[in-house]
């Protein structure tokens, strides 16, 4: 089989940055292989980041402008990316920035237009990625899941602290995942009012103080008592999340060391719902990785009999970007990308739309 070239683009719901991963990817065997060769970040500027965040507020015209301006500059970033790394590529695999996520409606849209974003890069583009999910009855989230099964099977769990958190592990031979709730989005929208981008290291939250009403009030979110498969984003967080932080006078760093013991208990006590044996293994990225405090304080409620794994930084950064990368690989091969056993769609699907630019 041969090499796939991809460059992987991920933009979360945090916010923070663009991730561009170039990997190869191939089969040698039975077991897919991958290498993370280059990767780069960019950091959305205030205007950009503020138009995506507000995005979920624009007419249908506004909304459609977005989408195709955004998905020129995607494709800018990626030629930028190739021509100054002197990269070889087979095709660009994206994710989009996620604007409305309703999948109980049948509605999930990601921005960044696919064909302007080949016709921008000059390079074959694969997007769209939640869309025939839904089609099917899915949630269309968590996607990155099909990563964790084919890519890091050894560890008992995957968990990727994003703006959103959620959980990947197999069970009875199936995959199993789910979007546990808030994470970094929440952190950020408390340090964001004091003019910081994000608590660096949970320093300011180590300086905190438990605020009890608070976490109580945070813990009695109705989402934590749905079951799954199931998956949420802004629209929820801005409802309901938003307003009771929004609501408390208490200083900053109080508010922080609140929720972090908040989300690492939703972590701790979806883990132990999971039936198991011995001591096993969790592996952790995404942003909240790099939170030592996060970590020190999930590690605390886990127990000792959940290992948590914190992998080299730059897979704690890029993994989203390498799994979308692996989506699209799979799609040009028409193997299945999206697994029902978590969407809970009627079936699994290989998704994924190709655009050829002009």
């Amino acid at each position: 089989m041969k090499t796939y070239k991809v460059i992987g683009i991920m933009s979360g719901t945090s916010l923070d940055a663009l991730d561009l991963a170039y990997c190869h990817i191939r089969k040698p065997l039975t077991r897919w292989e991958f290498e993370i060769v280059k990767t780069r970040s960019i950091p959305y500027d205030k205007k950009r980041q503020a138009r995506l965040k507000e995005a979920i507020n624009l007419s249908a015209e506004q909304l459609l402008s977005l989408h195709n301006e955004y998905g020129i500059w995607l494709g800018e970033q990626a030629r930028r990316f190739a021509e100054e790394e002197n990269l070889e590529v087979d095709f660009v695999s994206s994710h989009g920035h996620t604007v409305h996520h309703q999948p109980e409606k049948g509605l999930t849209f990601q921005v960044g237009s696919g064909q302007h974003l080949a016709n921008a890069s000059e390079m074959k583009t694969i997007c769209d990625f939640r869309t025939n999910d839904v089609a099917l009855g899915g949630q269309g989230a968590p996607l990155v899941p099909i990563g964790d099964h084919f890519l890091f099977g050894s560890y008992d769990f995957c968990l990727n602290l994003g703006g959103i958190c959620n959980i990947s592990f197999a069970q009875d031979g199936e995959r199993i995942a789910y979007d546990i709730g808030v994470a970094n989005m929440l952190l950020n929208h408390i340090t964001a009012k004091e003019g910081l981008a994000y608590d660096k290291g949970g320093m300011l939250a180590r300086k905190g103080t438990m605020i009890p009403s608070l976490l109580k009030s945070l813990n009695s979110l109705k989402y934590y008592t749905q079951p799954f498969p199931k998956s949420t984003g802004y629209e929820w967080f801005s409802k309901e999340v938003a307003p009771i932080i929004d609501g408390v006078k208490e200083p900053m760093e109080s508010l922080l060391h609140t929720c972090v013991h908040h989300i690492a208990e939703q972590i701790a006590g979806a883990i132990e719902k999971i039936p198991t044996d011995g001591d096993k293994s969790l592996l952790i990225t995404g942003g909240g990785g790099f939170n030592s405090f996060f970590m020190e304080v999930l590690q605390e409620k886990l127990g000792k009999d959940v290992t948590i794994q914190i992998p080299s930084a730059q897979l704690i950064e890029f993994k989203e970007a390498l799994v979308f990368a692996f989506m699209g690989v799979l799609r040009l091969e028409q193997e299945i990308n999206v697994l029902h056993s978590v969407t809970g769609a009627s079936r699994d699907s290989s998704s994924g739309v190709l655009y050829l630019p002009a």
